[in-house]
């Protein structure tokens, strides 16, 4: 069919209407014979190859090219494969205990192995004995009971088992979900698995010499793990966060100060703990060496005393706060007396103190108000700090405008939040240092040595008055120094 000669711009032919429109429209066009030829798909249009150039593209023409963001196509979502609870729970808190048993049955395979008394059934059977008494269950000897429970092998059992509850936690699938019947199941699930463990260990460990109750046993792994557990699944699931939030900010920053003040007392214990054991070095010296057992019997001493230095760390501390501790019955040892009788040839016991500290225990005394003032004074920073990041912005200036720009203000802080916060820090530090030294005390025998450690509450109670006045004022003063400075 012929295209009418009145529509060039419509032609089918694109060349013929080019052709057109760039004649002028009152030009004469005359009929042109065009040879017809057979169209071959194959083979490339002759024009097309005649107008072909060549092109070198180089980097400068491929970045002035623009670039079009196509729209990709979906891809469903991959179903995340969640582990069952029970099977997740049961493999973490194997391998908790597996890495906090391995180390014990070590040290006393080999020190078995090196004085003679090697045999792999002997030393797992004893490594056995020392982990249970690291949770705090009893063993009956032929000298009574011990339950005297070093507090070093305690911490690493609790960080495993924290460590197992956030990875059961991120294996569940429950990271981040904010639940806390998440949190609850994780920790209920390692609880009983690891409770089981513990019944099993203590049907082991009980025979002959060594006697051990699979209840308490039970009971002793259960409240640990779940504890523990409990720790590591609320901070992987976010409840711990939320909670945060949703707590009062006096009772917020009363917890946070109180824990700070505890571990400040702690770490003063620590240091007052080294610092005499250094004084008495060589009393320790002669101790270690009067066992005469060798190389690995002196290394297997010095063990024990690391893995009891944690409960000496907590006793020091309760010598500083004023009610001291026991080693034996009828015995005391605080700042103002010093009763003891006959004492195991330990090195750790080579710091003790020879008598009454008459004034340099007064200073000694000013440790734990120190601490408690220094609590107080980074509540009152803390506190300073958030209500600085909340305070609203700068309000803008017109334009021309002449006047300085006005200084933000940081709103004052409330003496509640103060004052409260530091109240509430002297609970929170009595709880922390009282159930410490509870954890840390604990019978050697039936003998002399079956009051061993400081009174649970009377270290709680001394501590709760001594942190609750003293960060109450840190904090007062804390306040009035910035306020001179503003």
């Amino acid at each position: 069919m012929s295209t009418p000669p009145d529509r060039p711009g419509n032609s089918d032919d694109p060349k013929v209407a080019e052709t057109v429109q760039a004649e002028p429209v009152g030009k004469n066009t005359e009929p042109i014979e065009r040879r017809t030829e057979a169209f071959d798909p194959g083979q490339p249009d002759r024009d097309e190859e005649a107008e072909r150039k060549t092109v070198l593209v180089d980097d400068k023409a491929l970045g002035n090219r623009e670039t079009v963001k196509l729209p990709t196509q979906r891809r469903p979502a991959e179903r995340v494969r969640r582990a069952p609870l029970p099977v997740a729970a049961g493999f973490a808190t194997i391998w908790a205990a597996l890495i906090s048993y391995l180390p014990v049955a070590a040290v006393i395979g080999l020190a078995r192995t090196l004085e003679g008394a090697g045999g792999l059934a002997g030393a797992a059977h004893a490594g056995l004995a020392g982990w249970m008494l690291g949770h705090g269950v009893p063993i009956g000897t032929s000298i009574g009971s011990l339950g005297l429970a070093p507090l070093l092998l305690t911490a690493l059992i609790l960080w495993r088992l924290e460590r197992a509850g956030l990875h059961v936690t991120r294996a569940v699938g429950a990271r981040r979900s904010g639940s806390t019947g998440d949190a609850l199941s994780v920790a209920f699930a390692i609880a009983l698995t690891y409770s089981l463990l513990g019944s099993v260990a203590a049907l082991v460990v009980d025979g002959r010499g060594t006697e051990v109750t699979p209840g308490r046993a039970a009971i002793n792994f259960f409240v640990l793990g779940g504890l523990a557990a409990f720790a590591g699944s609320v901070r992987g699931t976010g409840v711990l966060a939320r909670w945060a939030r949703g707590m009062p900010a006096v009772l917020r920053h009363g917890l946070r100060t109180g824990v700070l003040a505890a571990l400040l007392i702690l770490a003063a214990g620590a240091a007052v703990t080294g610092l005499a054991v250094a004084v008495g070095g060589g009393q320790a010296a002669d101790m270690i060496s009067a066992y005469g057992t060798g190389v690995a019997g002196q290394a297997g001493i010095t063990l024990v005393s690391l893995a009891y230095g944690v409960n000496g760390v907590v006793w020091a501390a309760a010598y500083l706060l004023g009610p001291g501790f026991a080693l034996g019955t009828g015995s005391v040892v605080r700042l103002t007396e010093v009763t003891v009788g006959p004492l195991p040839t330990l090195p750790l016991l080579a710091g003790l103190p020879n008598g009454p500290m008459g004034a340099v225990g007064a200073l000694l005394l000013s440790i734990p108000v120190l601490a408690g003032l220094a609590a107080g004074w980074l509540l009152t920073l803390r506190v300073c700090r958030e209500a600085g990041q909340a305070a609203p912005p700068e309000p803008r200036r017109r334009p021309g405008s002449t006047r300085p720009p006005a200084s933000p203000k940081t709103p004052d802080t409330p003496w509640s939040l103060l004052l409260g916060g530091g109240l509430i820090a002297g609970p929170a530090a009595g709880i922390v240092l009282g159930v410490l030294a509870d954890l840390s005390g604990g019978p050697l025998g039936d003998g002399r040595m079956a009051t061993i450690g400081p009174d649970a509450w009377q270290v709680g109670l001394v501590a709760t008055a001594v942190v609750g006045v003293s960060a109450a004022i840190g904090a007062a003063a804390g306040r009035r120094f910035k306020k001179s400075q503003a």
